[in-house]
């Protein structure tokens, strides 16, 4: 799992990581957005276009930081919203975001270890963007997503290809330990899971989605053979 180092650099980097959602629109902004950043907004985009229906239902997103995904789908008509996140620094921006945008009766935002956190309670899309890098058991960690997911669950993995993969990893080096994966890796990580899972190339990540009632039936016809 997480090492206390990954804890402890999101807790220290609330406020910047916060920035990069922001909308300054200077040159230098621009420039980052296009070449470096092109990957969280596109599974931003396809992780809120994968909430459908929204009107009502209940998300879980898994390493909320200042909460975006979360406050955007509460405001598009989700019932309820439970952000969970390893650092307070990112909670806290999170929970003033709520507030800000008028969502914070429908919104919930928890500290805590996503394999130790006790969530009594199942939801309709489970969301886990920007997470798997940091995390060196991902079995375990898609085993868990699923479980409690009634309709979809969402993943985004690092690609370890290419020299922007080279770059993180350098860049990464001295803050915490990185984790990333070739489409083979993947395709073997979700073999289990049968045909209803998408394995997506989005700039510098892989975009993968899971059909939650498919994912279970494998599970459990995996079981009774």
């Amino acid at each position: 799992m997480a090492k206390a180092s990954v804890s402890e650099f999101f807790h220290s980097y609330a406020e910047g990581f916060d920035a990069i959602y922001g909308n300054k629109n200077t040159i230098v902004n621009r420039v980052v957005n296009k070449y470096l950043r092109s990957s969280m907004r596109l599974r931003f985009e396809k992780s809120i276009a994968a909430c459908n229906p929204i009107e009502g239902r209940s998300v879980l997103d898994v390493g909320t930081g200042p909460g975006h995904y979360a406050i955007t789908l509460a405001r598009r008509g989700a019932g309820r919203v439970l952000g969970l996140d390893f650092a307070e620094g990112m909670l806290n921006v999170a929970r003033q975001h709520a507030q800000e945008a008028g969502v914070a009766d429908k919104c919930e935002f928890r500290m805590g270890d996503f394999i130790k956190a006790e969530l009594n309670e199942t939801f309709d899309y489970v969301i886990l963007m920007g997470f798997m890098d940091y995390m060196s058991d991902p079995a375990m960690v898609i085993d868990r997503a699923l479980s409690l997911a009634k309709v979809r669950v969402m993943f985004s993995f690092p690609r370890a290809e290419g020299l922007l993969a080279w770059q993180r990893q350098l860049r990464y080096k001295s803050r915490c330990d990185l984790f990333q994966y070739s489409r083979g890796r993947l395709e073997e990580l979700f073999s289990k899971y049968g045909k209803r899972v998408h394995i997506e190339p989005i700039s510098r990540d892989y975009f993968v989605t899971v059909e939650a009632g498919a994912a279970n039936a494998s599970s459990n016809g995996a079981a009774r053979r």
